[in-house]
């Protein structure tokens, strides 16, 4: 059976919705254990030190409220700090970044609780009780040396290993749902334990531990509360109004003087109550002797009625009988009035070492809350007390420099010359968007998790002339702006440069098209052809010919030099072989024609004539004489 916090169900346990998941990356949970007021308990492996743990996780509602997260953080840091093997050891707490669920890694007690084992066996054998009080008093001193104030002492807290070991849990749990902003109208803890105070005034110190305590020894003992009532509300009032009384008037053979510790425990008045865990611990070790060398008469609850069984007549000698055994009545008087005194010493020993432990040597410490260190210090020393400073801490509320939060808190007991521990605000945390500009989703996301920043889902994209494609072109806000931590900051991913409309330039002329395209950012080549369908100076084509390309890339214009034409040189005068030369050398075909009358020597003509332009390869027929 599993005992790892005070969380309590009944019947069979449904499957929860985190079971199989990796939390935090580190913590597997693997089967529910137990659901309770503020969060769902799952047995767990911690998978970076392979060992077994109990991971509570946080109602969502609860998880939502950052003032909850951060008191619940705060106060889970201070329990841990108590090394006492009688307090559940909390050995982590953080915040799932993919849920938003704030979770405590406690240590894993295998077991069952107390409220199982009343249930099971009823009301417990006075030595029994003691035995297991002694260990939840020995918690509960330690808690409260530390400043540390339980507020929900009840039986479902109590776990009792399979090893014998006994063990408190969920240590200033109900501080933090108390201090949430969550609980207005409500009363922290369970009505069968409150103190008076608590239903009152709605306060709680070390003494409300106390009649808490007090009212579990008593249900210890008799096998139920001292108070009943048909709602809450009622039950609660009853601690008001009532009395609790001594266990022996439920159940027959409870020692005098245990008796009188359970109504020291649970006076009305707080001032009349043992003061704390320790002076009620040194109250139950000066009885526990008692109960160890006394015989532990059988439990009889008083609504029993016992029937007096006499013993048989025995047949004698008629000889004068022996002198009975029986003592006289004087004697049984002596010997009551001895144990009357006796117990009555026990009774003053206790309250008297309470008192020691309690008033005597203890003080409350002053609220030095909002007060500089300086001013804090000075009220510190006025009534006997050092201040011991620890790290400071930031707060949206208190200012920079004043003291923010004290250990003990105000109103706590500590010892005389004894140390009030300060953390001073920093004021508001705030944390300075990083400049990422020019980097990968990757890497931005990580410098804003450094900077305890959050990337929000979903990047925005835009196009940038000046930004590949992929990287942070900005931030919004703007880097350098501060902050709460774990603020969403969203990136604006580049999605590189925008494509822009190419205009068909075909057929328009070459200065022209070349000014239009370089107006949009485009860059321009120009190559020129002979055509003999496209006019001189036009466009004949274009690459890309249409659609879309980006700023700076080039458009490629094929430009028409209009048809390939050359002139006929004059070659008159000359030989038939240089004149043909002359005419291939300007491209074009010579044809040679002889007049019958000549010597085939001189050129006298040619036709096309001389000086006319004809297109290149064209033939020229020179005539010879």
């Amino acid at each position: 059976m599993e005992a790892t916090t005070g969380e309590t169900t009944t019947g069979e346990i449904s499957p929860a919705p985190l079971v199989g998941r990796l939390l935090d990356g580190r913590y597997r949970l693997d089967s529910l254990i137990a659901r309770g007021g503020m969060g769902t308990v799952y047995a767990a492996t911690d998978t970076r030190l392979d060992r077994l743990v109990a991971v509570k996780v946080m109602h969502r509602d609860k998880a939502e409220d950052p003032g909850f997260v951060r008191r619940f953080t705060r106060e889970a840091q201070s329990s841990a700090k108590l090394s006492t093997p009688e307090v559940v050891a909390i050995h982590d707490t953080g915040t799932d970044p993919a849920t938003g669920l704030a979770y405590l890694v406690m240590e894993h007690v295998r077991g069952l609780n107390l409220r199982q084992l009343l249930v099971k066996n009823g009301a417990l054998s006075p030595a029994r009780a003691v035995s297991l009080m002694e260990s939840i008093l020995r918690a509960l001193a330690a808690a409260h040396a530390a400043g540390i104030v339980h507020r929900d002492i009840k039986p479902e807290n109590v776990l009792l290993a399979d090893d014998g070991r006994v063990k408190v849990a969920d240590f200033g749990l109900a501080r933090a749902v108390e201090t949430s902003g969550q609980t207005t109208g409500l009363l922290i803890g369970t009505p069968a334990y409150f103190s008076p105070e608590q239903v009152e005034k709605g306060i709680s110190d070390e003494r409300s531990d106390v009649y808490a305590a007090g009212v579990l020894l008593f249900e210890l003992l008799t096998g139920s509360p001292p108070h009943s009532g048909t709602t809450d509300y009622m039950l609660a009032h009853k601690h008001v109004t009532d009395d609790v009384p001594p266990p022996s008037t439920v159940v027959a053979g409870i020692p005098p003087s245990l008796d009188a510790l359970v109504v020291a425990a649970t006076r009305r008045d707080p001032a009349e109550r043992l003061r704390d865990g320790a002076a009620f611990l040194a109250g139950l070790l000066a009885l526990k002797g008692e109960l160890a060398g006394a015989t532990t008469p059988p439990v009889v609850h008083k609504t029993l009625v016992v029937p007096r069984v006499l013993p048989p007549p025995t047949p004698g000698p008629t000889a004068t009988p022996a002198p009975a055994t029986t003592a006289r009545p004087g004697r049984r008087r002596r010997r009551g009035l001895i144990a009357l005194v006796a117990v009555l010493v026990l009774a003053l020993l206790a309250l008297g070492g309470g008192y020691y432990l309690g008033s005597y040597r203890y003080t409350q410490a002053p609220s030095v809350l909002s007060l500089s260190l300086s001013q804090a210090t000075a009220r510190l020393h006025k009534a006997d007390l050092v201040v011991r400073r620890a790290p400071d801490g930031f707060s949206e509320q208190v200012k920079a420099g004043l003291v923010l939060q004290q250990t003990p808190q105000p109103g706590g007991r500590l010892r005389k010359g004894g140390p009030v521990t300060v953390i001073v605000s920093k004021g508001a945390d705030r944390r300075a968007v990083p400049g990422v500009v020019g980097r990968d989703l990757a890497r931005a996301t990580a410098a804003l998790r450094t900077a305890g920043l959050v990337a929000a889902p979903g990047p925005a994209q835009a196009y940038s002339d000046t930004v590949p494609k992929g990287e942070v072109i900005s931030t919004d806000p703007t880097a350098g702006t501060r902050l709460r931590p774990g603020t969403a900051v969203r990136l604006v991913l580049s999605k590189g440069q925008q494509p822009v409309p190419v205009p068909r330039e075909v057929g328009q002329k070459r200065d022209k098209a070349v000014r239009a395209l370089r107006a949009l950012g485009f860059g321009v080549t120009v190559t020129q052809v002979f055509s003999d369908t496209v006019a001189v100076d036009e466009v004949m084509s274009q690459s890309p010919p249409s659609g879309a390309a980006v700023k700076g890339s080039t458009v490629s214009l094929t430009i028409s030099k209009g048809p390939d034409v050359v002139e006929v040189p004059d070659v008159r005068g000359d030989n038939p072989d240089t004149a043909l030369r002359k005419l291939a050398a300007s491209g074009l075909v010579g044809k040679r024609v002889d007049a019958p009358f000549g010597t085939g020597s001189v050129v006298y003509t040619t036709d096309p004539a001389h000086g006319k332009k004809i297109k290149r390869g064209s033939t020229v027929t020179i005539f010879v004489v």
